[in-house]
């Protein structure tokens, strides 16, 4: 039993050296496919043939821009009326909790009228606290949407900056034309 454990070792340990024999030329094939897949990705437009779509890419970049700072102008406006409504509601759902417990506390000494009283009273302070958990939420909710907009405008600029560099490439294959 001793000698079939010994043996399944090292073959165990014999497999991993020639693993590792192949780990460098792996990390360095790696390396050049990564480099290579990334360059020829980065520059989409390379001549002067190119242009044509280029420019409609570049417009369409443009386009979206637009509409993504007019979406972004937008959210930004609207985000302190939600804010002042959260504060609002928050300040009534303080205020019902405090009258709910005001009645609550007339309920133990009073009679079936002020029981009543305390439980209308506590329903509207639920209420109260489900509202202003909800415009809690729709601030939050803005400030997301105000985050993912600026994401998208921030990679729209990049690729608007990408095609920028590839048109100033092509234009410089492009022959000097001399002034009459």
């Amino acid at each position: 039993m001793r000698t079939f454990v010994n043996e399944l070792h090292s073959a165990i340990v014999t497999s991993q050296i020639k693993k590792m024999k192949f780990l460098p030329y792996y990390v360095l094939f790696s390396i050049i496919l990564l480099s290579t897949a990334t360059t020829v990705s980065a520059q989409k437009y390379k001549r002067p043939a190119d242009t044509v779509k280029l420019n409609e890419e570049y417009l369409k970049i443009k386009n979206d821009i637009v509409d993504l700072n007019a979406q972004l102008t937008i959210a930004q406006n609207n985000l302190p009326g939600y804010q002042s409504t959260a504060s609002t509601a928050s300040s009534n759902a303080q205020t019902s909790a405090a009258n709910s417990n005001t009645d609550a506390s007339k309920a133990t000494n009073g009679n079936i009228g002020d029981a009543k009283q305390a439980r209308n009273a506590a329903d509207n302070a639920y209420s109260a606290a489900k509202d202003a958990r909800n415009a809690n939420d729709k601030v939050v909710k803005q400030n997301e949407k105000i985050k993912k907009l600026q994401d998208k405008l921030d990679k729209k600029n990049a690729r608007l900056k990408e095609l920028d560099n590839m048109r100033a490439a092509i234009y410089a294959q492009l022959p000097a034309t001399p002034n009459p």
